[in-house]
């Protein structure tokens, strides 16, 4: 079992950047690949961002290519999508979620949860 809390979501004017973290709790945290997926009202939840267990292959939806980082340190069991570049399309709602295999893009692969945190971009 693994638990996931998110933080680090808040309001931000475009441009300007955050840090999400994820926190896990739990055995093995480093067996899982961590994702990122963010929703937006009226909208359908999509990849942002992923990162392996093992070396750290990243991947990134084309909206968040170039713009976010995503990064993962096992020793404190923490994953972190840092954000640089927001702009007002950005804004979502951000989960993160670990999964033991399968496809890091596809939401039906991913175990585990957070509650999501609120990021908002202001024009």
């Amino acid at each position: 079992q693994v638990q996931l809390v998110e933080s680090g979501g808040g309001l931000v004017q475009a441009g300007g950047s955050l840090r999400l973290s994820c926190a896990a709790s739990g055995r093995t945290f480093n067996a899982y690949a961590m994702g990122w997926f963010r929703q937006a009202p009226g909208l359908q939840r999509e990849h942002v961002a992923a990162i392996t267990w093992g070396f750290g292959t990243t991947y990134y939806s084309d909206s968040a290519k170039g713009r976010f980082t995503v990064s993962r340190d096992n020793a404190t069991n923490t994953a972190y999508l840092q954000m640089n570049s927001l702009k007002p399309e950005d804004t979502a709602v951000y989960f993160c979620a670990a999964t033991l295999g399968g496809s890091v893009w596809l939401e039906r692969f991913y175990d585990y949860w957070g509650q999501g945190t609120q990021v908002t971009v202001s024009s």
